[in-house]
């Protein structure tokens, strides 16, 4: 390295830990979100847990897988946006490995979850029997470990080629990036579907949907960029990236959110529109099942929380360039996104109607308590900016 190089990476370097404020309440949150669950376990008993459990892990696995989907993106098209942000998705990215072991509890819990799990299920439901080539458990099994190696794989090269390059500046580490991203984008939209249907569509085996896992991409997209201004607006209220980040650079991003969240929309309501033009008996039930009960309030929350609040606020330029007022709207976006993911599945394993209890709020809790704390560990001790990027100074 040179000595250039050795200097501009100590000035973007954090002196101690990076966000020690969002580190403790990573550890907090993740401490007492355990302890919740715990007694929460006791009083609601194992299939509400593992319920609560699959709508927590798919919502913040959706903030990593979203991260890596990026940053792909900004190492394929070389937008100078994404250099700002590459290092939070970086650190949310080498989560993977822990997070990964934290699917078990959803393995553990099949039979609560899957109806096709069940033995004797497909002698008695013949819609179940003939999807029994893919909907079965040794299958699943095998499907999941495919898609996680995958995913740690594409995740480990992602930041490890980065490092290296924060090292070494040899240009055709970039090269390699960006023929991993225009490969890896492609995996990913592949297996993000097949693990979407797995984890989250077939809670109900009889329903399906052809734009499931875009719908998930674009959810995860704006989940991982909620997160990122979030994380960034924290970052620039200290050194070193206080000299650096301005309402510029928030601006954009704030654009970019609003961006992702009129893709979300969109394929939300495509689904939605194509659904209900068609009438098919096989599909309706998905969207009577949330309007003809309780589960109606959660609906309109979709609608108008999710969507029509954010979007009506995010229009605002001078909002979007402040960056406290744009750090709580990325933040009700990411509440908004866990009671998606709660829209998705609980209407399907609950069918008395809307009935949350303690362990929807500690599951989530503790799961992203656990996911912040290892997420403020891999952001310290590198630079926050990558150095050797030949468009950072534009960036900046």
């Amino acid at each position: 390295m040179s000595a250039t190089t050795a200097t501009t990476t100590e000035t973007y370097t954090p002196t101690g830990v990076a966000l020690p404020g969002m580190r403790q309440f990573g550890m907090i949150a993740g401490v007492l979100g355990v302890v919740l669950a715990v007694a929460g376990f006791f009083m609601s008993g194992a299939d509400r847990f593992y319920q609560a459990y699959l709508i927590a892990y798919t919502f913040w696995m959706g903030v990593i897988l979203g991260s890596m989907a990026l940053l792909m993106v900004q190492h394929l098209s070389g937008g100078v946006w994404g250099i700002i942000l590459r290092r939070p998705f970086e650190a949310a990215v080498r989560t993977l490995p822990i997070m990964t072991v934290f699917f078990l509890p959803i393995v553990l819990g099949m039979h609560s979850l899957y109806e096709w799990t069940h033995e004797g299920i497909t002698e008695t439901d013949p819609l179940i029997a003939s999807k029994a080539l893919y909907l079965n458990t040794p299958f699943f099994l095998v499907r999941q470990a495919v898609f996680f190696a995958i995913w740690n794989v594409m995740g480990f090269l992602l930041t490890k080629w980065s490092a290296e390059h924060d090292r070494t500046g040899d240009p055709a580490l970039l090269g390699k990036l960006s023929k991993l991203s225009g490969a890896g984008l492609v995996i990913y939209g592949l297996t993000l579907t097949f693990a979407m249907v797995d984890w989250t569509m077939s809670v109900n085996p009889h329903w399906f949907s052809t734009i499931w896992g875009m719908l998930y991409a674009g959810g995860q997209g704006l989940s991982a960029f909620a997160f990122g201004i979030c994380v960034l607006v924290m970052l620039s209220q200290t050194a070193p990236l206080n000299r650096v980040l301005t309402s510029h650079h928030f601006h954009d991003l704030g654009k970019f959110l609003f961006a992702f969240l009129m893709l979300w929309a969109y394929l939300s309501f495509s689904q939605f529109l194509i659904i209900w033009s068609a009438n098919i008996p096989e599909e309706i039930p998905h969207y009577l099942d949330r309007w003809e009960n309780s589960y109606k309030y959660l609906s309109i929350f979709i609608v108008v929380g999710h969507f029509m609040i954010p979007y009506a606020l995010l229009l605002s330029r001078d909002l979007k360039r402040n960056i406290g007022k744009l750090r709580i709207i990325a933040t009700w976006i990411l509440i908004a996104r866990v009671a998606d993911y709660y829209w998705h599945v609980a209407p399907e394993l609950r069918k008395g109607g809307l009935a949350p209890d303690l362990l929807d709020v500690a599951l989530p809790l503790a799961l992203g308590g656990i996911f912040i704390s290892l997420f403020v560990s891999n952001l310290g001790g590198r630079s926050l900016l990558p150095v050797n990027d030949p468009d950072l100074e534009k960036a900046l």
